[in-house]
Protein backbone atom coordinates (compact mmCIF):
# COMPACT_ATOMS: atom_id res chain seq x y z
CA UNK A 1 0.00 0.00 0.00
CA UNK A 2 1.23 3.67 -0.69
CA UNK A 3 0.70 6.67 0.38
CA UNK A 4 -2.35 7.25 -2.08
CA UNK A 5 -5.09 5.61 -2.33
CA UNK A 6 -5.90 1.99 -1.03
CA UNK A 7 -8.20 0.93 1.72
CA UNK A 8 -8.03 0.34 5.22
CA UNK A 9 -9.89 -2.38 6.17
CA UNK A 10 -10.39 -3.20 10.13
CA UNK A 11 -10.36 -6.59 11.44
CA UNK A 12 -12.41 -6.17 14.52
CA UNK A 13 -13.97 -2.83 13.57
CA UNK A 14 -16.63 -2.91 16.65
CA UNK A 15 -14.17 -3.81 19.28
CA UNK A 16 -12.59 -1.60 21.76
CA UNK A 17 -8.82 -1.44 20.63
CA UNK A 18 -10.37 -0.18 17.44
CA UNK A 19 -12.47 2.49 18.77
CA UNK A 20 -10.10 3.90 21.80
CA UNK A 21 -6.79 3.77 19.69
CA UNK A 22 -6.58 2.81 15.81
CA UNK A 23 -9.51 5.30 15.04
CA UNK A 24 -8.56 8.03 16.67
CA UNK A 25 -4.19 7.16 15.73
CA UNK A 26 -5.97 7.26 12.25
CA UNK A 27 -8.04 10.68 12.32
CA UNK A 28 -4.96 12.18 13.79
CA UNK A 29 -2.53 10.75 10.92
CA UNK A 30 -5.64 11.78 8.08
CA UNK A 31 -5.42 15.49 9.96
CA UNK A 32 -1.95 15.93 9.57
CA UNK A 33 0.55 16.80 6.04
CA UNK A 34 1.87 13.18 6.62
CA UNK A 35 -1.89 11.54 6.08
CA UNK A 36 -2.73 9.74 3.04
CA UNK A 37 -5.36 10.82 0.50
CA UNK A 38 -7.69 8.98 -1.36
CA UNK A 39 -8.14 6.40 1.71
CA UNK A 40 -11.10 4.39 2.11
CA UNK A 41 -12.16 3.00 5.10
CA UNK A 42 -14.12 -0.45 5.34
CA UNK A 43 -14.99 -1.72 9.20
CA UNK A 44 -15.94 -5.24 9.93
CA UNK A 45 -17.07 -7.20 12.94
CA UNK A 46 -19.68 -9.06 14.78
CA UNK A 47 -22.15 -6.21 15.72
CA UNK A 48 -24.70 -5.81 13.78
CA UNK A 49 -24.42 -2.39 12.77
CA UNK A 50 -25.51 -0.50 9.88
CA UNK A 51 -23.78 2.25 8.05
CA UNK A 52 -24.72 4.93 10.30
CA UNK A 53 -23.81 3.64 13.08
CA UNK A 54 -20.51 2.84 11.64
CA UNK A 55 -19.85 6.65 10.96
CA UNK A 56 -21.38 7.66 14.11
CA UNK A 57 -18.06 5.95 16.20
CA UNK A 58 -15.72 7.18 13.30
CA UNK A 59 -16.95 10.72 13.85
CA UNK A 60 -16.62 10.15 17.50
CA UNK A 61 -13.13 8.94 17.21
CA UNK A 62 -11.64 11.52 15.20
CA UNK A 63 -13.80 14.34 17.14
CA UNK A 64 -11.89 13.41 20.04
CA UNK A 65 -8.63 13.94 18.91
CA UNK A 66 -9.98 17.04 17.32
CA UNK A 67 -9.17 15.81 13.89
CA UNK A 68 -10.97 18.13 11.17
CA UNK A 69 -10.36 19.24 7.51
CA UNK A 70 -11.18 17.85 3.67
CA UNK A 71 -10.01 14.42 4.19
CA UNK A 72 -11.55 14.11 7.69
CA UNK A 73 -15.02 15.19 6.18
CA UNK A 74 -14.72 12.83 3.29
CA UNK A 75 -13.39 9.66 5.01
CA UNK A 76 -16.19 10.31 7.82
CA UNK A 77 -18.93 10.61 4.90
CA UNK A 78 -17.54 7.50 2.69
CA UNK A 79 -16.72 5.17 4.96
CA UNK A 80 -18.61 1.72 5.24
CA UNK A 81 -19.23 -1.33 7.66
CA UNK A 82 -20.16 -5.17 6.89
CA UNK A 83 -20.97 -7.10 9.56
CA UNK A 84 -18.26 -10.63 9.36
CA UNK A 85 -16.69 -13.80 10.76
CA UNK A 86 -13.73 -12.58 9.79
CA UNK A 87 -12.74 -16.70 10.45
CA UNK A 88 -14.97 -17.22 6.89
CA UNK A 89 -13.10 -17.70 4.02
CA UNK A 90 -16.10 -16.81 1.93
CA UNK A 91 -17.00 -13.35 4.54
CA UNK A 92 -13.29 -12.13 4.44
CA UNK A 93 -13.49 -12.48 0.30
CA UNK A 94 -16.71 -9.81 0.79
CA UNK A 95 -14.86 -7.86 2.95
CA UNK A 96 -11.91 -7.89 0.01
CA UNK A 97 -14.47 -7.15 -2.62
CA UNK A 98 -15.41 -3.93 -0.45
CA UNK A 99 -11.91 -2.80 -1.14
CA UNK A 100 -10.95 0.07 -3.34
CA UNK A 101 -7.23 -0.40 -4.68
CA UNK A 102 -4.55 -2.69 -2.24
CA UNK A 103 -6.01 -2.90 1.37
CA UNK A 104 -3.98 -2.88 4.21
CA UNK A 105 -5.63 -5.57 6.66
CA UNK A 106 -5.84 -4.57 10.26
CA UNK A 107 -6.37 -6.99 12.59
CA UNK A 108 -7.77 -5.59 15.48
CA UNK A 109 -8.36 -8.70 17.08
CA UNK A 110 -7.29 -11.56 19.96
CA UNK A 111 -3.90 -13.14 19.01
CA UNK A 112 -6.25 -16.42 18.53
CA UNK A 113 -8.86 -14.87 16.25
CA UNK A 114 -6.05 -13.19 14.37
CA UNK A 115 -4.53 -16.26 13.74
CA UNK A 116 -8.04 -18.29 12.31
CA UNK A 117 -8.21 -15.04 9.88
CA UNK A 118 -4.80 -15.79 8.42
CA UNK A 119 -5.46 -19.20 8.11
CA UNK A 120 -8.65 -18.65 6.40
CA UNK A 121 -6.75 -15.66 4.22
CA UNK A 122 -4.86 -18.21 2.56
CA UNK A 123 -7.56 -19.75 0.97
CA UNK A 124 -8.37 -16.57 -0.78
CA UNK A 125 -6.26 -14.76 -3.53
CA UNK A 126 -4.76 -11.49 -2.00
CA UNK A 127 -4.65 -8.42 -4.40
CA UNK A 128 -1.46 -7.23 -5.25
CA UNK A 129 0.21 -4.81 -2.87
CA UNK A 130 -1.66 -6.29 -0.16
CA UNK A 131 -0.34 -5.46 3.56
CA UNK A 132 -1.09 -7.40 6.92
CA UNK A 133 -1.02 -5.18 10.17
CA UNK A 134 -0.78 -7.10 12.99
CA UNK A 135 -1.56 -5.91 16.88
CA UNK A 136 0.30 -7.40 19.81
CA UNK A 137 0.88 -9.61 21.30
CA UNK A 138 2.09 -11.91 18.04
CA UNK A 139 1.08 -15.49 19.13
CA UNK A 140 0.94 -16.09 22.99
CA UNK A 141 4.46 -18.08 22.79
CA UNK A 142 7.69 -18.70 21.10
CA UNK A 143 5.87 -21.75 19.01
CA UNK A 144 2.83 -19.95 17.86
CA UNK A 145 4.45 -16.83 16.56
CA UNK A 146 6.33 -18.73 14.41
CA UNK A 147 3.50 -20.86 13.47
CA UNK A 148 1.77 -17.62 12.74
CA UNK A 149 4.89 -16.63 10.87
CA UNK A 150 4.78 -19.25 8.67
CA UNK A 151 1.28 -18.42 7.54
CA UNK A 152 1.30 -14.69 6.97
CA UNK A 153 4.77 -15.52 4.92
CA UNK A 154 2.69 -17.86 2.44
CA UNK A 155 0.33 -14.32 2.13
CA UNK A 156 2.21 -11.55 1.25
CA UNK A 157 6.22 -10.73 1.57
CA UNK A 158 7.76 -9.56 5.16
CA UNK A 159 8.41 -6.18 4.05
CA UNK A 160 4.41 -6.07 3.50
CA UNK A 161 3.51 -7.36 7.16
CA UNK A 162 3.73 -4.69 10.04
CA UNK A 163 3.60 -6.07 13.47
CA UNK A 164 2.42 -3.00 15.61
CA UNK A 165 4.21 -1.92 18.58
CA UNK A 166 3.39 1.73 19.29
CA UNK A 167 6.36 2.44 21.39
CA UNK A 168 8.46 2.66 18.57
CA UNK A 169 7.07 5.21 17.38
CA UNK A 170 7.24 7.40 20.13
CA UNK A 171 9.45 10.79 19.76
CA UNK A 172 11.28 9.92 22.88
CA UNK A 173 12.31 6.32 22.03
CA UNK A 174 13.07 7.52 18.70
CA UNK A 175 15.23 10.10 20.16
CA UNK A 176 17.40 7.07 21.40
CA UNK A 177 19.12 6.52 17.68
CA UNK A 178 19.99 10.52 17.62
CA UNK A 179 21.36 10.70 21.07
CA UNK A 180 23.34 7.67 20.66
CA UNK A 181 24.47 8.39 17.32
CA UNK A 182 25.23 11.90 16.57
CA UNK A 183 26.81 12.47 19.85
CA UNK A 184 30.61 11.15 20.50
CA UNK A 185 29.81 11.86 24.05
CA UNK A 186 28.09 8.49 25.02
CA UNK A 187 28.51 5.99 22.57
CA UNK A 188 32.25 5.48 23.14
CA UNK A 189 31.13 4.84 26.86
CA UNK A 190 28.22 2.73 26.08
CA UNK A 191 29.64 -0.19 27.11
CA UNK A 192 29.68 -2.65 29.94
CA UNK A 193 33.44 -1.36 30.32
CA UNK A 194 31.70 1.77 31.80
CA UNK A 195 27.90 1.13 32.44
CA UNK A 196 27.11 -0.55 35.35
CA UNK A 197 22.95 -1.51 34.70
CA UNK A 198 20.49 -0.12 32.64
CA UNK A 199 16.60 0.05 33.96
CA UNK A 200 13.82 -0.04 31.25
CA UNK A 201 10.82 0.95 33.62
CA UNK A 202 7.05 1.94 32.59
CA UNK A 203 4.73 2.42 35.84
CA UNK A 204 1.45 4.06 35.86
CA UNK A 205 -1.16 4.83 37.89
CA UNK A 206 -4.35 3.67 35.84
CA UNK A 207 -6.06 0.13 37.08
CA UNK A 208 -7.60 -2.12 34.86
CA UNK A 209 -9.70 0.58 32.87
CA UNK A 210 -12.25 -1.80 31.69
CA UNK A 211 -9.96 -3.68 30.07
CA UNK A 212 -10.19 -7.05 31.51
CA UNK A 213 -11.38 -8.90 28.66
CA UNK A 214 -7.83 -8.57 27.28
CA UNK A 215 -5.73 -7.93 30.46
CA UNK A 216 -6.78 -10.89 32.16
CA UNK A 217 -5.25 -13.16 29.97
CA UNK A 218 -2.17 -11.27 29.27
CA UNK A 219 -0.57 -9.93 32.45
CA UNK A 220 1.72 -7.24 33.10
CA UNK A 221 4.91 -9.43 31.40
CA UNK A 222 3.25 -10.42 28.32
CA UNK A 223 1.58 -6.88 28.04
CA UNK A 224 4.62 -4.45 28.17
CA UNK A 225 7.58 -6.17 28.96
CA UNK A 226 7.32 -8.86 26.02
CA UNK A 227 6.25 -6.64 23.17
CA UNK A 228 7.31 -2.92 24.47
CA UNK A 229 10.04 -2.72 26.19
CA UNK A 230 12.06 -5.88 24.70
CA UNK A 231 12.10 -3.04 21.57
CA UNK A 232 13.50 -0.34 23.62
CA UNK A 233 16.13 -3.30 25.42
CA UNK A 234 17.02 -3.43 21.62
CA UNK A 235 17.30 -0.11 20.67
CA UNK A 236 19.59 0.43 23.87
CA UNK A 237 22.04 -2.26 22.58
CA UNK A 238 22.11 -2.83 19.32
CA UNK A 239 25.34 -2.01 17.71
CA UNK A 240 25.15 1.18 15.17
CA UNK A 241 23.29 0.11 12.18
CA UNK A 242 25.01 1.27 8.59
CA UNK A 243 21.82 3.56 8.24
CA UNK A 244 18.39 3.75 9.67
CA UNK A 245 16.58 2.40 6.98
CA UNK A 246 14.54 -0.08 7.82
CA UNK A 247 16.90 -3.15 6.57
CA UNK A 248 19.69 -2.00 8.60
CA UNK A 249 17.62 -1.03 11.46
CA UNK A 250 16.10 -4.04 12.00
CA UNK A 251 19.11 -6.05 11.49
CA UNK A 252 20.87 -4.42 14.24
CA UNK A 253 17.85 -4.72 16.68
CA UNK A 254 17.66 -8.69 15.66
CA UNK A 255 21.23 -9.56 16.93
CA UNK A 256 20.89 -7.75 20.25
CA UNK A 257 17.31 -9.77 20.99
CA UNK A 258 19.11 -12.65 19.58
CA UNK A 259 21.63 -11.93 22.03
CA UNK A 260 19.26 -11.50 25.41
CA UNK A 261 18.25 -14.34 27.90
CA UNK A 262 17.22 -14.46 31.54
CA UNK A 263 19.57 -13.15 33.99
CA UNK A 264 22.11 -16.60 34.63
CA UNK A 265 19.44 -18.90 33.15
CA UNK A 266 17.51 -18.62 35.97
CA UNK A 267 13.75 -17.11 35.69
CA UNK A 268 13.25 -17.56 39.63
CA UNK A 269 15.61 -15.33 40.78
CA UNK A 270 15.28 -13.35 38.17
CA UNK A 271 11.86 -11.99 37.85
CA UNK A 272 8.96 -11.59 40.32
CA UNK A 273 5.13 -10.47 40.01
CA UNK A 274 2.54 -8.88 41.91
CA UNK A 275 -1.17 -7.75 41.60
CA UNK A 276 -2.80 -4.48 43.30
CA UNK A 277 -4.56 -4.42 46.33
CA UNK A 278 -7.46 -2.02 47.00
CA UNK A 279 -6.64 1.38 47.58
CA UNK A 280 -6.89 4.94 46.91
CA UNK A 281 -4.69 6.77 43.87
CA UNK A 282 -5.13 9.73 43.05
CA UNK A 283 -7.91 10.58 44.97
CA UNK A 284 -9.45 7.98 43.02
CA UNK A 285 -10.75 4.65 45.45
CA UNK A 286 -9.64 1.52 43.20
CA UNK A 287 -10.50 -2.21 44.13
CA UNK A 288 -7.94 -4.81 44.48
CA UNK A 289 -7.37 -6.30 40.81
CA UNK A 290 -8.86 -9.40 41.86
CA UNK A 291 -12.30 -7.65 42.52
CA UNK A 292 -12.29 -5.77 39.20
CA UNK A 293 -15.43 -6.48 36.92
CA UNK A 294 -14.40 -9.19 34.42
CA UNK A 295 -11.56 -10.67 36.45
CA UNK A 296 -11.23 -14.10 37.27
CA UNK A 297 -9.15 -14.32 40.49
CA UNK A 298 -7.92 -18.13 39.59
CA UNK A 299 -5.64 -16.96 36.44
CA UNK A 300 -3.45 -15.42 39.37
CA UNK A 301 -2.52 -12.61 36.28
CA UNK A 302 0.11 -10.10 37.57
CA UNK A 303 -0.39 -6.35 37.23
CA UNK A 304 3.80 -5.83 38.02
CA UNK A 305 6.20 -7.51 36.45
CA UNK A 306 9.92 -7.30 36.18
CA UNK A 307 12.69 -9.20 34.63
CA UNK A 308 16.57 -9.29 34.95
CA UNK A 309 18.05 -10.08 31.74
CA UNK A 310 21.71 -10.25 30.39
CA UNK A 311 22.88 -9.37 26.53
CA UNK A 312 25.10 -11.53 25.94
CA UNK A 313 27.52 -9.84 23.64
CA UNK A 314 31.43 -7.99 24.32
CA UNK A 315 29.63 -4.79 24.25
CA UNK A 316 27.21 -5.83 27.47
CA UNK A 317 28.66 -8.93 28.83
CA UNK A 318 28.22 -8.71 32.57
CA UNK A 319 25.29 -5.87 32.41
CA UNK A 320 22.18 -6.44 33.79
CA UNK A 321 18.61 -4.79 32.19
CA UNK A 322 16.01 -4.27 34.58
CA UNK A 323 12.56 -4.09 33.39
CA UNK A 324 9.56 -3.62 34.97
CA UNK A 325 5.98 -2.75 33.83
CA UNK A 326 3.06 -2.46 36.73
CA UNK A 327 -0.58 -0.39 37.13
CA UNK A 328 -1.91 1.06 39.71
CA UNK A 329 1.07 2.72 40.87
CA UNK A 330 1.43 6.01 42.77
CA UNK A 331 4.48 7.26 40.71
CA UNK A 332 3.55 7.03 37.51
CA UNK A 333 7.54 6.56 36.10
CA UNK A 334 7.81 5.80 33.05
CA UNK A 335 11.93 6.07 32.13
CA UNK A 336 15.57 4.61 30.86
CA UNK A 337 18.12 4.75 33.24
CA UNK A 338 21.73 4.61 32.00
CA UNK A 339 23.62 3.88 35.22
CA UNK A 340 27.65 4.40 34.85
CA UNK A 341 30.40 2.92 36.52
CA UNK A 342 31.71 4.92 39.63
CA UNK A 343 34.98 6.08 39.11
CA UNK A 344 38.06 3.90 40.01
CA UNK A 345 39.39 6.10 43.00
CA UNK A 346 38.03 9.27 45.02
CA UNK A 347 40.68 11.61 45.27
CA UNK A 348 42.15 11.68 49.05
CA UNK A 349 40.77 15.51 50.01
CA UNK A 350 37.22 15.22 48.58
CA UNK A 351 34.51 14.79 50.82
CA UNK A 352 30.89 13.40 50.17
CA UNK A 353 29.94 10.72 48.64
CA UNK A 354 30.32 11.00 44.40
CA UNK A 355 27.12 9.05 43.22
CA UNK A 356 27.12 7.23 39.67
CA UNK A 357 26.36 9.40 36.98
CA UNK A 358 23.02 8.49 35.88
CA UNK A 359 21.34 9.41 32.01
CA UNK A 360 17.51 9.29 32.45
CA UNK A 361 15.56 9.65 29.32
CA UNK A 362 11.79 9.82 30.24
CA UNK A 363 8.81 8.49 28.17
CA UNK A 364 6.61 10.58 29.38
CA UNK A 365 6.66 13.75 29.12
CA UNK A 366 9.20 13.63 26.79
CA UNK A 367 12.86 14.75 28.59
CA UNK A 368 16.47 13.71 29.26
CA UNK A 369 18.52 14.31 32.05
CA UNK A 370 22.18 13.49 33.23
CA UNK A 371 22.92 13.21 37.08
CA UNK A 372 26.66 14.59 37.59
CA UNK A 373 29.03 15.14 40.48
CA UNK A 374 30.54 18.25 40.60
CA UNK A 375 32.36 20.87 43.34
CA UNK A 376 29.86 22.14 45.77
CA UNK A 377 29.05 25.96 46.20
CA UNK A 378 30.60 26.26 49.55
CA UNK A 379 33.44 23.93 50.45
CA UNK A 380 35.52 23.74 47.11
CA UNK A 381 36.59 19.96 48.17
CA UNK A 382 33.29 18.91 49.05
CA UNK A 383 31.40 16.79 46.14
CA UNK A 384 27.83 18.52 45.27
CA UNK A 385 25.26 17.08 42.52
CA UNK A 386 23.68 18.49 39.93
CA UNK A 387 21.39 17.40 36.89
CA UNK A 388 21.10 18.45 33.34
CA UNK A 389 18.01 18.72 31.85
CA UNK A 390 16.85 19.03 28.80
CA UNK A 391 13.44 18.83 26.92
CA UNK A 392 12.90 17.14 23.71
CA UNK A 393 10.47 18.42 20.88
CA UNK A 394 7.35 16.52 20.51
CA UNK A 395 7.18 14.07 17.18
CA UNK A 396 5.39 15.12 14.38
CA UNK A 397 2.81 12.39 15.65
CA UNK A 398 2.16 10.60 18.23
CA UNK A 399 2.90 7.51 18.28
CA UNK A 400 0.29 5.55 16.88
CA UNK A 401 0.06 7.45 14.30
CA UNK A 402 3.71 7.49 13.21
CA UNK A 403 3.35 3.80 13.13
CA UNK A 404 0.69 4.22 10.81
CA UNK A 405 2.04 6.69 8.64
CA UNK A 406 4.88 3.57 7.96
CA UNK A 407 2.35 1.51 7.01
CA UNK A 408 0.53 3.45 4.51
CA UNK A 409 3.75 4.53 3.09
CA UNK A 410 4.62 0.84 2.53
CA UNK A 411 7.83 1.61 5.28
CA UNK A 412 8.45 -1.17 7.57
CA UNK A 413 10.88 0.75 9.61
CA UNK A 414 8.46 1.12 13.26
CA UNK A 415 6.99 -2.39 12.76
CA UNK A 416 8.51 -5.33 14.07
CA UNK A 417 9.99 -8.09 11.95
CA UNK A 418 9.18 -11.56 12.21
CA UNK A 419 12.22 -13.02 13.59
CA UNK A 420 12.25 -10.45 16.40
CA UNK A 421 8.56 -10.94 17.25
CA UNK A 422 9.38 -14.64 18.29
CA UNK A 423 12.71 -13.64 19.67
CA UNK A 424 10.91 -11.66 21.94
CA UNK A 425 8.60 -14.58 23.12
CA UNK A 426 11.76 -16.75 23.81
CA UNK A 427 13.12 -14.24 26.02
CA UNK A 428 9.94 -14.14 28.18
CA UNK A 429 8.84 -18.11 28.15
CA UNK A 430 11.24 -19.35 30.49
CA UNK A 431 9.24 -16.60 33.05
CA UNK A 432 6.30 -17.56 32.01
CA UNK A 433 6.63 -20.87 32.52
CA UNK A 434 8.58 -20.96 35.72
CA UNK A 435 4.74 -18.49 36.73
CA UNK A 436 2.70 -21.55 35.78
CA UNK A 437 4.60 -24.00 37.65
CA UNK A 438 4.37 -22.63 41.07
CA UNK A 439 1.27 -22.80 42.64
CA UNK A 440 1.65 -20.26 45.39
CA UNK A 441 -0.59 -17.04 44.65
CA UNK A 442 0.74 -13.94 43.21
CA UNK A 443 1.84 -11.60 45.40
CA UNK A 444 -0.08 -8.42 46.45
CA UNK A 445 1.10 -4.76 45.93
CA UNK A 446 -0.97 -1.71 48.09
CA UNK A 447 -2.86 0.58 45.38
CA UNK A 448 -0.38 3.32 45.05
CA UNK A 449 2.59 2.42 46.64
CA UNK A 450 4.96 4.97 45.19
CA UNK A 451 8.23 3.04 45.03
CA UNK A 452 7.97 -1.07 44.37
CA UNK A 453 11.03 -2.50 46.21
CA UNK A 454 12.84 -4.43 42.86
CA UNK A 455 15.09 -7.35 42.71
CA UNK A 456 18.51 -5.09 43.34
CA UNK A 457 20.03 -8.53 44.26
CA UNK A 458 19.76 -10.00 40.96
CA UNK A 459 22.84 -9.08 38.86
CA UNK A 460 24.05 -6.21 41.66
CA UNK A 461 27.91 -5.70 41.99
CA UNK A 462 29.45 -4.38 44.63
CA UNK A 463 30.33 -0.21 44.01
CA UNK A 464 27.49 0.16 41.71
CA UNK A 465 25.94 2.52 43.72
CA UNK A 466 22.35 1.34 43.99
CA UNK A 467 21.00 0.56 47.02
CA UNK A 468 17.30 1.66 46.61
CA UNK A 469 14.50 1.24 43.85
CA UNK A 470 15.44 0.49 40.26
CA UNK A 471 17.08 4.21 38.84
CA UNK A 472 16.91 5.91 42.01
CA UNK A 473 19.45 6.73 45.03
CA UNK A 474 18.59 4.49 48.09
CA UNK A 475 16.76 8.12 49.74
CA UNK A 476 14.72 10.61 48.14
CA UNK A 477 16.59 13.69 46.56
CA UNK A 478 15.82 17.10 47.97
CA UNK A 479 16.56 20.01 45.39
CA UNK A 480 17.55 22.96 46.80
CA UNK A 481 18.39 26.36 46.48
CA UNK A 482 17.22 25.74 42.33
CA UNK A 483 19.32 27.80 40.12
CA UNK A 484 18.99 27.66 36.31
CA UNK A 485 21.33 28.19 33.77
CA UNK A 486 19.79 27.98 30.42
CA UNK A 487 22.31 26.80 27.74
CA UNK A 488 21.92 26.93 24.08
CA UNK A 489 21.58 24.17 22.04
CA UNK A 490 22.33 23.88 18.54
CA UNK A 491 19.67 22.02 16.78
CA UNK A 492 21.15 18.91 14.76
CA UNK A 493 19.18 17.68 11.90
CA UNK A 494 20.95 14.53 11.10
CA UNK A 495 19.87 11.90 8.61
CA UNK A 496 16.67 10.01 8.91
CA UNK A 497 17.45 10.30 12.38
CA UNK A 498 16.77 14.38 11.98
CA UNK A 499 13.61 13.21 10.23
CA UNK A 500 11.84 11.04 12.29
CA UNK A 501 12.92 12.18 15.60
CA UNK A 502 13.60 15.39 17.39
CA UNK A 503 16.01 16.95 19.14
CA UNK A 504 16.23 18.67 23.13
CA UNK A 505 15.14 22.18 22.81
CA UNK A 506 16.46 23.77 25.92
CA UNK A 507 18.42 22.47 28.55
CA UNK A 508 18.60 23.96 32.42
CA UNK A 509 20.98 22.58 35.66
CA UNK A 510 19.81 22.49 38.66
CA UNK A 511 21.83 21.81 41.80
CA UNK A 512 20.65 18.63 44.75
CA UNK A 513 21.39 18.19 47.43
CA UNK A 514 22.04 14.38 48.99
Amino acid sequence: MTGSGGTLLVLGASGDLAGRLLLPAVGQLLGSAEGPSGLTLVGAGTEDWDDATWRERVAAAFASVRATGARIDEITAHTKYLTADVTRPEDLQRLLDACDGAPAIYFALPPAVTAKACAALGQLTLPPGTALVLEKPFGVDQSSAADLNTIIGRLVPEDQIHRVDHFLGKSTVLNLLGLRFTNRLFEPLWSADHIARVDIVFDEPLGLENRARYYDGAGALVDMIQSHLLQVLALIAMDPPASLYARDLRDRKAEALRACRVWAGDPVAASRRARYTSGVIDGRQLPGYAEESGVDPARQTETLAEVVLQVDTWRWAGVPFRLRSGKALGNGRKEIVITLKPVPRLLPGLTGEAQPTRLRISMGPDRMALDLNINGPDDPFGIDRVTLDADFNPGRLPAYGEVLAGVFAADPTLSVRGDTAEECWRIVDPVLQSWRENQGPTGGLPCGIRRPVNLDRVGTRTKTGFRGSAGQPSTPVAVWGIRRVWIRVIRVVAGSAGSRGSWPKQVSCRRRAH
